[in-house]
């Protein structure tokens, strides 16, 4: 303390206590207001309807292949292919795969267009629990066609959000 003030002095510890303390509560307060996401079967159809609108979900032309067991939730291969010719006039121009219990239903979104020359798409994906996958595809003369898979999951992935 400075005497002649009778406020504390203005010292490098203080102020490096001063601001871990605040940096601290902000730290508390964020984590406090945060809530944890996760889709639900829900969530998952108001993803889908975004993405198609009014128009009608049909089911065929395309195909999803997943493992219908996965051990490791952490990287599963999914490969989502349509049945089109990719020309100018006929061909697909997204494809979307949508999931019912990760913390996000949207899994990926990809444009497509007659030059791709093949409608399908292969990544890995992250899964959270046992659930179902839905792979939409859009078409160029404005239909959305649609498969889905069932996939049970062993050991489960973004286990952060499931309580």
């Amino acid at each position: 303390m400075n005497e002649d003030r009778n406020t504390p002095e203005a010292t490098r510890r203080n102020f490096l206590t001063g601001t871990a303390r605040l940096a601290g509560g902000i730290a508390l307060v964020s984590v406090a207001a945060t809530t944890p996401a996760r889709a639900t079967p829900a969530t998952m159809q108001t993803a889908i309807k975004k993405v198609i609108g009014e128009a009608p979900l049909r089911k065929g032309k395309v195909t999803i292949d997943v493992p219908p067991l996965v051990e490791n939730g952490n990287t599963v291969p999914v490969t989502v292919s349509v049945e089109s010719p990719m020309t100018a006039a006929e061909h697909v121009k997204a494809i979307h795969v949508f999931n019912e219990k990760n913390p996000q239903p949207n899994v990926i979104g990809v444009r497509l267009g007659p030059r791709a020359g093949k409608a399908a798409l292969s990544t890995r994906i992250k899964l959270a629990d046992v659930q179902k996958i839905i792979a939409v595809a859009q078409l160029s003369d404005g239909s959305f066609w649609s498969d889905e898979a069932d996939v049970i999951v062993t050991i489960a992935a973004c286990v952060e959000d499931l309580r």
